[in-house]
């Protein structure tokens, strides 16, 4: 006798495939899943609707956008060679990493063989085998020169904090204390960078094409301050850009279209640090593992790395200072100020 038809709630679903319920939803209106509603309207999940799903979530993990996983989903296996030679480079580079690391171990040992004991430094250099970077600096005004550090930078960081917080200076100092990073302010359309990496790189425009194909079957809408934020993230260099309030001038849609691209990049592209106050773009569902958020109390206290789960520290403060972009849009320009006493 078959086990009867079981059916899960959206929640449920979420949790057996290790995404947000933010994320099925997604999924079903660009057409990739159907699930069936109850008598009250609630979304309910059978067996084909959480393969099918499982089905989305790898293809995402490969890096594939919406429009392309239906045209796989349609019968067209060709859009998965590029994700494919991807993560073949992705794993090469971790052979290569892997086998650095043994040889390091091997010396180590032989060493020993001969009695002599490996130094802390060296231990370390084994342990912290991914070599990423780290940064560490007496912080600027409004703080009191109190010690910042980041050790293991990721690819991608977030900064976060109130207004006043100081979040700014903050991103400003990380990019003069490291030495290969650039800050990109809010002028970023008028600097003038844009035009000379373009014009450095005859390749550039050919991938910035791509890249914004690729936001465009995600759903983002075309602007000058994306094609900026495009053009800098493709360039060959710096190796590191410090962007400041990320989502200026980007819509809902776009800010969550450009996210997904950040996370899908290739494994030797830059890191980034990403100021932000908007949910689409830092949506604490979605921080992975090899991401950081970085919150400026409003009490000008020392900026810290938060811990991204409920519960954890720092959580509870970031989530209170984020907001969806419409929300965002409504404050645009207001400046609070105290009246005048009478």
């Amino acid at each position: 006798m078959s086990p009867p038809h079981r059916n899960f709630t959206a929640s449920q679903a979420a949790a057996r495939l290790g995404v947000s319920a933010k994320a099925l939803r997604l999924y079903e209106q660009q057409g990739l899943i159907a699930p069936d509603r109850s008598a009250a309207g609630w979304r309910l999940y059978g067996a084909a609707d959480l393969a099918r799903a499982a089905e989305v979530v790898s293809l995402r993990a490969l890096g594939l956008s919406l429009g392309q996983i239906a045209r796989v989903f349609g019968g067209d296996p060709q859009e998965l060679d590029g994700a494919l030679a991807m993560l073949e480079e992705r794993l090469r580079m971790q052979t290569t990493q892997v086998a650095m690391t043994l040889r390091r171990v091997a010396s180590l040992r032989d060493d020993l063989a001969r009695g002599r004991a490996p130094s802390a430094n060296e231990l370390i250099a084994v342990l912290d085998a991914d070599d990423r970077l780290s940064v560490g600096f007496a912080l600027p005004w409004p703080w009191g020169g109190e010690w910042f550090a980041l050790h293991g930078i990721p690819r991608l960081t977030f900064i976060t904090g109130p207004l006043g917080s100081g979040k700014t200076r903050l991103a400003e100092r990380l990019a003069d204390e490291l030495a290969v990073a650039c800050f990109l302010g809010l002028d970023r359309l008028s600097d003038g960078r844009v035009e000379r990496w373009l014009a450095e790189d005859p390749e550039l425009a050919m991938r910035v094409a791509r890249t914004l194909d690729w936001l465009d079957e995600e759903g983002a809408e075309r602007s000058d301050a994306l094609h900026a934020l495009i053009v800098a993230f493709e360039a060959d260099h710096p190796a590191i850009i410090v962007v400041d309030m990320v989502e200026e001038g980007l819509s809902g849609a776009t800010q969550q279209a450009l996210i997904a691209s950040l996370r899908r990049r290739a494994p030797r592209k830059r890191a980034l640090f990403l100021m932000t106050r908007s949910s689409s773009i830092l949506d604490l569902e979605l921080v992975g593992a090899d991401e950081a958020v970085v919150y400026c109390p409003a009490n000008h206290s020392a900026p810290f790395r938060i811990v991204p789960h409920p519960g954890g520290q720092g959580y509870e403060a970031v989530a209170t200072c984020l907001a969806p972009p419409e929300v965002r849009a409504r404050s645009a320009g207001v400046v609070a100020m105290r009246p005048n006493a009478q």
